[in-house]
């Protein structure tokens, strides 16, 4: 039998596999609003039979998104936009539904990717910034706003809001973005953070505002439904976020009850350094997992599905996510299943697809 095809719980909701699909910025939205690249993009990846879907970075408020073309969850017009995306996932897939919250902070008004992902600055059509500290991410960039309480304030209702409007919206899930550089990573990193009050100086004063946040987030969303955090592990960095520090994050997020924790790494500094090879953070998930009793996701450069087997098989991780991976194959959970001997979700209208070789491959949806 095999261990990545086996369900798992998450509070209240039971996943079918251990396969997520990690959140994949698409810079393809109007003004926050998800569009028909959405419906196009995420309708084909709820066919290929993995155990969850998490929606891309989700932003809170405008001014948080990473590009002007950010999906967002910030008002009316965006929370109506992205009700048509989830009701045309859920009319042709039972596959469950995460979507992840973020906030860019000082790494955001940028273009995207395929423009140069270069700052935008104010007077070429972009916007100030926000972080813990007015330290630009950038030598040569427009300095974020330093945040002040009134506006930490402000920030804890924009997440509570859009957690209220994607419960409306029927998400099976919540992941709270605390990686790869953006605001709350910031507030964690003592590169990015150098606040003199409640906020910044010790790992716990630094610690504070994601956990603020997620029992904000997890006092209004559903108790029943699962919330966790996605954090990376170290800034690969010396002097900055590291992996005695993400288990001391970890230790303090499983007493407040998180679902699990989603373990990447990098994306603060630019004077990061990251060896990358298969499987490069999966020893990160596997250290912070011996210290925790939430499940915990690997993820980075996870591409062969013995290779996936053998993570959840022998225990450095409870799941696995793809992201690049997923993209560049979108029925990779199907290939995955031919050859580990499992059985995999696929819709009724592909169940012609299914290889002589590997006969009752697919079960119904």
């Amino acid at each position: 039998m095999s261990k990545l095809f086996e369900p798992i719980s998450l509070g209240g909701l039971t996943l079918p596999n251990r396969i997520v699909i990690a959140p994949m910025c698409q810079y393809s939205s109007d003004e926050g609003k998800a569009t028909s690249w959405h419906h196009a993009h995420l309708g084909q990846l709820s066919f290929s039979g993995a155990g969850l879907l998490i929606l891309e970075a989700t932003a809170v408020e405008a001014v948080g998104r990473i590009s002007a073309q950010d999906l967002g969850l910030w008002n009316d017009e965006t929370e109506v936009a992205l009700k048509g995306l989830v009701d045309g996932l859920r009319e042709n897939s039972n596959i469950p539904l995460g979507l992840q919250l973020g906030h860019a902070g000082r790494k955001a008004s940028h273009a995207a990717p395929w423009k140069g992902g270069a700052q935008i600055p104010q007077s070429a059509g972009g916007w100030q910034s926000v972080a813990p500290s007015a330290i630009p991410f950038a030598e040569g960039t427009e300095a974020p706003a330093a945040l002040s309480a009134e506006r930490i304030s402000e920030l804890k209702k924009a997440y509570v809001d859009s957690v209220r409007r994607a419960d409306r919206l029927g998400f099976d899930l919540l992941e709270l973005h605390g990686a790869h550089g953006y605001l709350l990573h910031q507030f964690l990193s003592p590169l990015s953070n150098q606040r003199t009050d409640q906020y910044g100086g010790s790992l716990e004063n630094r610690m504070r505002l994601l956990l603020e946040i997620f029992q904000e987030i997890r006092a209004a969303f559903p108790a029943d439904k699962p919330v966790g955090v996605r954090i990376s592990a170290t800034d690969w960095v010396e002097g900055g976020w590291d992996l005695a520090q993400s288990i001391e994050l970890a230790k303090a997020l499983d007493k407040l009850c998180c679902s699990y924790i989603h373990v990447s790494s990098g994306g603060l500094s630019q004077q990061q350094k990251i060896s990358v090879g298969p499987n490069y953070q999966v020893p990160f998930a596997d250290s912070i997992k011996q210290h925790v009793k939430m499940p915990v996701i690997a993820v980075g450069l996870i591409t062969e599905p013995e290779q996936a087997e053998a993570i959840v098989g022998t225990g450095q991780a409870d799941m696995i996510a793809l992201a690049r991976g997923i993209l560049y194959n979108p029925r990779w959970p199907w290939h995955a299943a031919a050859k580990l001997g499992a059985k995999v979700s696929a819709p009724k209208q592909y169940w012609r697809s299914e290889p002589h070789a590997v006969k009752g491959l697919f079960l119904p949806e």
